[in-house]
């Protein structure tokens, strides 16, 4: 008897070239935004479905029902009342620069600082920012970071974003306070959403997005792009933390372009979905320029987390670091893939990316794919991926304490991912990721 592997060409997204242009005709789109989402369009037909190319063979993707998962959403009058109150909360006391809430696609919160407006600072909604600030957007949306040519999936999210935000910082004008961006949704079916965060030269900012879902019985789609164009001399901390319901099917590309003696700091959780394949680059493009890539992922039960990063140097002396954990349990699977990459000449670069893994149960699975690509001879660029389980030497250490033995391997766990929850700059945010980490543990 011999097994066949259901065929992906069978299953593909529920779209025509006709859903793009009453998408532009809706919002009243300038020409050049037409032009470009039916140019995606092109690049999207031209392609097809992922399936035996390296970066795609580990990923089965077939039993997404699309017809049920590319269902057109219509906002239905739902308001910020309907987001948890956790995701609400200012991230720092009880002020923020500026808090966006999108629910199904639609802006329905937006409350900004009067600061922001002095500082000639925009936190916009997509849309708005296009008819507003149209030079701004027109110059940086997917021209420097990600880009219709990147995939399928970001072609596809290039033809047909609905919404999303744009925040744009000028040249040396310092964020005080941060700014919060919640995407929550309540109903099935396609979600297209992007993020576009621009600092100029010699700006700084900090940004947090959480994307969340309601509990639901049938599937969803979630395409998505973020991009960070970090200018000369300038900072940005972003912060993006990902729970969407376990029928939702995640395929995003998410980049950061830094510029000479640029600094981004990235931190990127994920804890939700049924299936993640994310696309996460950082282009540290610039003389000088740093990055550092913080990620964490916890699976339980039939999750699967396919996460692809990429480190491109693309000029001498930059720096950049990627640290990864994850845990999984039950028969969840997890899947890390990295590389960091050099052009030819691009001397004195540090490069350097680890991944580590807890594994939870006999049945789960994570695996981790390092790897280099370098092309310059003066260079420090290392990688690794280590392996464990709870050891029971110290499970039985905190036991002779006096500490029940649930209680130990919370404890466990939490010192595992202490360290990059403290990369989130938000002592609330971190406390609401601990418990919604130890929620997992106890299942």
């Amino acid at each position: 008897m011999v097994v066949m592997r259901r065929s992906r060409a069978e299953s593909t997204p529920r779209f025509t070239r006709a859903d793009v242009e009453a998408l532009s005709e809706k919002y009243n789109e300038p020409q050049w935004l037409r032009d470009l989402r039916l140019a995606s369009w092109e690049v999207y037909e031209s392609l097809p479905m992922p399936d035996k190319e390296e970066e795609w063979r580990r990923t089965d993707y077939s039993h997404i029902n699309w017809e049920e998962a590319t269902q057109r959403v219509s906002p239905n009058g739902v308001t910020a009342s309907v987001v948890p109150q956790k995701n609400l909360e200012p991230l720092i006391g009880d002020q923020q620069g500026g808090l966006l809430v999108f629910v199904d696609g639609k802006l329905v919160h937006s409350e900004v600082a009067d600061a922001l407006g002095r500082q000639g600072i925009i936190f916009k909604d997509l849309p708005t920012a296009v008819r507003e600030h149209e030079d701004l957007v027109r110059a940086n949306l997917m021209t420097k970071a990600v880009k219709p040519q990147d995939g399928k999936f970001a072609a596809l999210h290039g033809a047909l974003w609905e919404n999303g935000v744009f925040i744009h910082v000028p040249r040396n004008q310092v964020l005080e306070l941060p700014l919060h961006v919640v995407m929550y949704n309540t109903q099935h079916g396609a979600h297209l959403n992007h993020v576009l965060v621009v600092v100029e030269q010699n700006a700084q900012a900090i940004v947090q997005v959480d994307y969340s879902s309601a509990p639901a019985d049938v599937q969803s789609a979630y395409v998505g792009a973020t991009e960070l164009v970090v200018e000369e001399a300038a900072n940005l901390r972003y912060v993006a933390l990902q729970d969407w319901n376990r029928q939702t099917y995640e395929f995003s590309h998410q980049r950061g372009v830094v510029g000479r003696d640029a600094i981004l700091d990235w931190v990127i959780g994920t804890m939700g979905t049924r299936l993640t394949k994310a696309f996460i680059e950082v282009d540290v493009a610039g003389l000088g320029a740093e990055a550092r890539v913080s990620g964490f992922f916890f699976a339980d039960k039939n999750q699967f987390f396919d996460l692809d990063t990429q480190q491109n140097h693309n000029a001498p002396l930059t720096n950049s670091n990627l640290l990864f954990k994850g845990a999984a349990k039950d028969d969840a699977r997890t899947l890390w893939q990295g590389m960091i990459k050099s052009l030819p000449k691009m001397q004195k670069i540090d490069g350097y990316q680890v991944c580590r893994n807890l594994v939870l149960s006999e049945d789960a699975r994570m695996d981790s794919i390092p790897g280099l690509e370098i092309e310059a001879d003066d260079v420090a660029c290392s990688h690794a991926a280590t392996f464990g389980t709870l050891e029971e030497e110290l499970i039985f250490y905190l036991m002779s304490r006096g500490i029940t033995r649930p209680q130990a391997q919370l404890m466990v766990i939490d010192g595992f991912f202490d360290e990059l929850l403290q990369r989130i700059p938000f002592e609330r945010v971190r406390e609401r990721l601990q418990a919604e980490i130890e929620a997992k543990i106890i299942g």
